[in-house]
C-alpha cells in the first residue's frame, strides 16, 4: 500500500512545487525585468541574426540598465528604475542586464562604465547614457526621447 502512495504523492508534490514556481516567475507589468542574452535577443535586438542594421525586437520603447550588484552608482539608480517602471507601465519596458553574468551583452555594447543605459525607441535608434543619472533626467529622456512628447 506504501509502495502505491508514494507512486501518487510524489509526482503531486512535483506538479505541486512546479506551479507554485511558474507563479513566482511570473514578472507583472511596471517592474524592471532582469534579462540575459537569450531574452535580449528576443525581445530587444537580435544582433547575431541581423548585424548590419538595428532592429528592435519589441512593441513598447523600452530601457535597459547595464549595471553591476558592486556598482554603488547602480544601486542608487536601483529604486529610481523601479519606481520608473512603476510610473510607465502601460507606455515603457524596463530591463536589467548584470554585466558580470553577461559579458558578451556589455562586449557588444562596448560597455566600460556602468551604470550604462540604452534608451530604445519603437521606431529609430536607440541612445545610450552613461553614468547614474538623476530622476529628472530619466523622466525627461522618457517622455521626450521614448514617448515623443513635447
Amino acid at each position: 500500500m506504501n509502495y502505491w502512495r508514494c507512486l501518487f504523492i510524489i509526482p503531486l508534490m512535483s506538479m505541486t512545487v512546479n506551479c507554485s514556481n511558474a507563479q513566482s516567475n511570473k514578472v507583472e507589468e511596471g517592474e524592471v525585468i532582469v534579462m540575459n542574452k537569450a531574452d535580449f535577443l528576443a525581445k530587444i535586438y537580435n544582433y547575431e541574426a541581423n548585424s548590419e542594421e538595428w532592429v528592435y525586437e519589441g512593441n513598447k520603447p523600452c530601457i535597459v540598465d547595464f549595471y553591476a550588484d558592486w556598482c554603488g552608482p547602480c544601486k542608487r539608480v536601483a529604486p529610481i528604475m523601479k519606481e520608473l517602471a512603476a510610473k510607465y507601465k502601460d507606455d515603457v519596458v524596463f530591463y536589467k542586464i548584470d554585466v558580470d553574468s553577461e559579458h558578451e551583452l556589455a562586449s557588444v555594447f562596448g560597455i566600460s562604465s556602468i551604470p550604462m543605459i540604452l534608451f530604445v525607441p519603437v521606431k529609430g535608434k536607440p541612445q545610450a547614457s552613461l553614468g547614474a543619472l538623476p530622476k529628472e533626467t530619466l523622466v525627461e529622456q522618457i517622455e521626450s526621447f521614448l514617448l515623443e512628447k513635447e
